[in-house]
């Protein structure tokens, strides 16, 4: 482990003070001194020198994909900027002028769910993040609680025609991690915001994270496959880094994504980047095949979460075991000693651990 931790400690200042707040258990003053560090050097510097003088990077605020305003500035919140970054705060102000109107209204509110509440959700992250709040975010986050599928998360095509029955995880996972800042800082919705982000978390433990409730087959085998900087698609690993960043309980039903999580790794102990989603960029962070530091210190921080405070792979292992065990009682083993929790008509899959469904 020693190695693996210099090794990310070897990389980007937006790497290194991540490290130090969320494995290292550093003291504050020296994980933000590392963090102020991204505004000058790595790769949020070259982010922010792309700004153009207007505030808007690539000549736009949702499009062209991904050198945008929205797409640029969700990667420096992932890179995790100082929140108080004036570039930043300027661009976010651009972008919510531009995309949402300047005024707080039953029209505002109507676009948020209207126009798309995927892109709804990123600007609520956005704006919560660096601080871009008043009552605009305020009517924003209402209308997302208020317009949320009957299964309890989100779905850009909401009062679209032919009107969806089912949540988009897409949808769903941006809105999510909206939410979970606005939950953080408390105000007038968090309390709501809280039992939303509980809902909609039950929705993807229904489907084990990645799997049809219906026929129990993977729903998109690219959702397994490990990825930085997300964009705004849904996998596995960025559902299971927002249940743990909202600390949420362990549940047995995640035990088939940990062990996805685990079977990803390399045998020198690190993650890889398995896949891009094309479109144009500024730069590359890292090479689709090589190591990750980014999912190599995404992939810790959700293990730390899931063995309560140790990282470490062999941990994993030992606590999808005692999961296992816990179970034992309620439901029937394979030959493998896996839970056999599909009827015997449902396919589950060539992932190891198979996901707690209620029915298929």
């Amino acid at each position: 482990m020693d190695k693996i931790l210099s090794w990310l400690m070897a990389g980007d200042p937006a790497i290194r003070w991540q490290l130090l707040r969320d494995l290292l258990d550093a003291p504050e003053t020296k994980w933000q001194a590392e963090r102020r560090r991204t505004q000058r050097h790595g790769w949020g510097a070259q982010l922010l020198a792309e700004q153009a003088p207007d505030g808007i990077w690539g000549g736009g605020l949702y499009s062209p994909k991904w050198i945008s305003s929205t797409y640029t500035l969700l990667t420096l919140v992932g890179i995790g900027l100082p929140q108080d970054n004036r570039q930043a705060r300027r661009g976010t102000q651009v972008a919510l002028d531009g995309l949402y109107g300047l005024k707080a209204d039953d029209a505002l509110y109507h676009r948020t769910y209207a126009f798309d509440q995927c892109v709804s959700g990123m600007l609520v992250h956005l704006a919560a993040y660096f601080g871009i709040a008043g009552d605009r975010v305020s009517v924003m986050v209402k209308s997302l609680l208020e317009n949320r599928m009957p299964d309890g998360g989100w779905n850009c095509r909401i009062k679209r025609k032919p009107r969806p029955t089912h949540s988009s995880f897409h949808t769903t996972i941006n809105v999510l991690e909206g939410l979970r800042l606005v939950i953080e800082q408390g105000g007038v919705h968090s309390a709501a915001a809280q039992e939303a982000e509980r809902n909609a978390q039950e929705m993807l433990l229904r489907h084990g994270l990645f799997r049809s409730h219906r026929t129990g087959q993977v729903i998109d085998e690219r959702w397994t496959l490990l990825s930085f900087p997300p964009r705004w698609h849904y996998d596995i690993l960025r559902a299971l880094d927002c249940f743990a960043r909202s600390n949420a309980p362990r549940d047995v039903r995640l035990m088939e994504s940990i062990d996805s999580l685990l079977s990803r790794r390399r045998r020198d102990g690190l993650w890889p980047v398995q896949r891009k989603h094309p479109a144009l960029v500024y730069f590359d962070m890292e090479k689709t095949g090589g190591p990750s530091r980014w999912n190599t210190l995404r992939a810790l921080r959700v293990l730390r979460w899931w063995n309560n405070g140790q990282a470490g792979a062999s941990d994993g292992e030992r606590s999808l075991r005692v999961h296992r065990d816990k179970i034992k009682s309620h439901y029937d083993l394979d030959s493998h000693g896996n839970p056999e929790l599909f009827p015997p008509n449902c396919k589950s899959g060539r992932l190891g651990f198979r996901a707690v469904f209620p029915n298929c």
